[in-house]
């Protein structure tokens, strides 16, 4: 049984207890604000979940145990990310989970996490959960099968209205009361919604395409005084091998859209997420053939749940790569940044990982 800390009182904390606790983990959470840790007990957690768990510790920031933790999972937001991370790093746990994105597109502090976590034989991981849950992992299946033939591109769309997010935090105003509404602190969709860019990264390796080295971007941003964020994000993307497609992501799309489509010279594989009401699919088909789909019936703690018993999985002797590794989710970060770059100059930009998760790995 794992001894889980959880940094971060909010939604994304809650799902996270609920998870950890539905394996039988021990879970404390913690949070700089009293009041987010009693909307936790008396409000979140009982709603989502049926009723409040006992067995969860409650934790004003600094006054939890150090150094006891298997697991720490930081679930704030991503401009707290960084200095939450090292300390968590210095506890000495087993692993580390940063929810996405991991930082700001100025990427400070990225490398040296990177640095520390190896230096303390620490795994990492980031949240990006759909690269794990049970469609795409069938979709992947598909691709490695060679069902579409030889890929002639991918595409990515991440499409939807962010009312979602703040349903689930009636705490905040609107974008402008969190960093949901200010790109540079991990906002906008570039950020919020960068789920997109990692199942694009995730599908190229799957695919032997390579990293990401060229990104091309146009961005939409909302800029009135109060806050400063990208609403529409268009990304094209080239892999080391040559591999080229796109990435949408947009904070404006309602009823939502999210899919990825690789498609080859001899049929495609698709991923989709919420097909329908409760459900994800996987759909493909050969050329001139039947389309066939397969679907995946979830409710949201499942997609947790999954997530946990990935990171169990991934922690076990001799486990291969996690698409969800502290590595994938730095080469996301890079993207994201060199997107917003790319839009700021009206150029294509180059990522040189040989100069580490630092700006100077933007060339261009």
């Amino acid at each position: 049984m794992y001894r889980t800390k959880i940094i971060g009182a909010g939604s994304i904390g809650n799902h996270l207890a609920n998870a950890s606790r539905a394996l039988g983990w021990k879970v404390d959470i913690c949070d700089v604000d009293p009041a987010a840790l009693d909307r936790t007990r008396n409000d979140i957690y009982p709603a989502r979940y049926g009723a409040w768990d006992e067995e969860i510790g409650l934790y004003e920031a600094g006054q939890a145990p150090k150094g006891v933790y298997d697991l720490i999972f930081i679930g704030t937001p991503p401009d707290t990310h960084m200095d939450l991370a090292l300390a968590a790093v210095e506890e000495g746990p087993r692993a580390i989970l940063v929810e996405k994105p991991i930082c700001g597109p100025d990427l400070m502090g990225a490398q040296t996490l990177m640095t520390q976590a190896a230096a303390k034989n620490v795994a990492g991981f980031v949240g990006y959960d759909h690269v794990v849950g049970s469609a795409c992992l069938r979709a992947g299946e598909q691709i490695a099968a060679g069902i579409h033939g030889r890929v002639e591109t991918l595409d990515v769309e991440i499409r939807e209205h962010w009312g979602g997010i703040f349903g689930a935090h009636p705490w905040l105003e609107g974008p402008h009361d969190s960093y949901l509404g200010f790109w540079k602190r991990g906002g906008g969709a570039a950020g919020e919604h960068s789920h997109g860019f990692n199942m694009w990264q995730h599908l190229a390796h799957i695919l032997d395409a390579g990293r990401v080295v060229e990104v091309t971007a146009t961005l939409d941003y909302v800029q009135d005084g109060r806050v400063d964020y990208d609403r529409l994000c268009l990304a094209n993307l080239r892999t080391e091998k040559g591999l080229t497609g796109r990435v949408v992501q947009d904070v404006v799309t309602r009823p939502p859209k999210k899919y990825a489509r690789v498609q080859g010279d001899a049929g495609f594989v698709e991923w989709h997420c919420g097909y329908r009401s409760g459900a994800d699919a996987v759909v493909w088909a050969k050329h001139d053939e039947d389309i066939q789909e397969e679907v995946f019936t979830k409710t949201r703690p499942d997609d947790f749940i999954l997530e946990m018993q990935h990171i169990e999985a991934a922690l076990k002797p001799g486990a291969p790569v996690s698409p969800i590794s502290l590595a994938r989710g730095l080469d996301t970060m890079l993207v994201i940044a060199a997107t917003h770059k790319s839009a700021a100059l009206g150029r294509s930009i180059g990522i040189d990982y040989t100069r580490g998760y630092v700006p100077e790995a933007l060339v261009g």
